[in-house]
């Protein structure tokens, strides 16, 4: 069941690869992710000594949070991946023009789960070209239902 979605990421990035990685929260910020308070629009994830982070993800807290906290709405969250697995996503972006880009945030089995991908970044013709493409879906929809 997914929670939030970056629909720019799939305008701005061809999405080569998708990985599920688990994400460390504070308690505030899992109870304000249930209540739909969460945003990964501007979110991206950076590689840091051999581990992942994701950064700009901004979270809002509740009003009813504990007073003896001070919650931060966009720290930085650390990724929980295999290590095999980051040392392949490291090799790949490394590489020209790969980055890696939050997609997805969803429940599974309970848990919170963020799902990334490697991403190569389109150019402006390739977003019109993308753009025509989804319109011609559209019109082509239209057209068979109408007949």
């Amino acid at each position: 069941m997914s929670i939030v979605q970056n629909k720019k990421a799939f305008h701005d990035y061809f999405i080569e690869e998708r990985y599920e990685t688990g994400v460390v929260f504070e308690g505030w910020e899992v109870k304000a992710i249930r209540a739909g308070r969460v945003q990964i629009k501007e979110a991206y994830v950076i590689i840091r000594n051999g581990e992942l982070f994701l950064i700009g993800c901004h979270i809002s807290p509740l009003l009813a949070a504990s007073t003896h906290i001070n919650p931060d709405p966009v720290r930085t969250r650390k990724l929980l991946l295999h290590s095999d697995e980051i040392k392949r996503l490291i090799g790949k972006s490394e590489r020209a023009g790969y980055t890696l880009v939050p997609l997805d945030m969803h429940y599974k089995a309970g848990k919170i789960k963020l799902e990334i991908g490697l991403a190569k970044g389109k150019k402006q013709h390739d977003k019109r070209e993308s753009e025509k493409q989804k319109e011609w879906m559209r019109d082509k929809q239209r057209l068979m239902r109408v007949k």
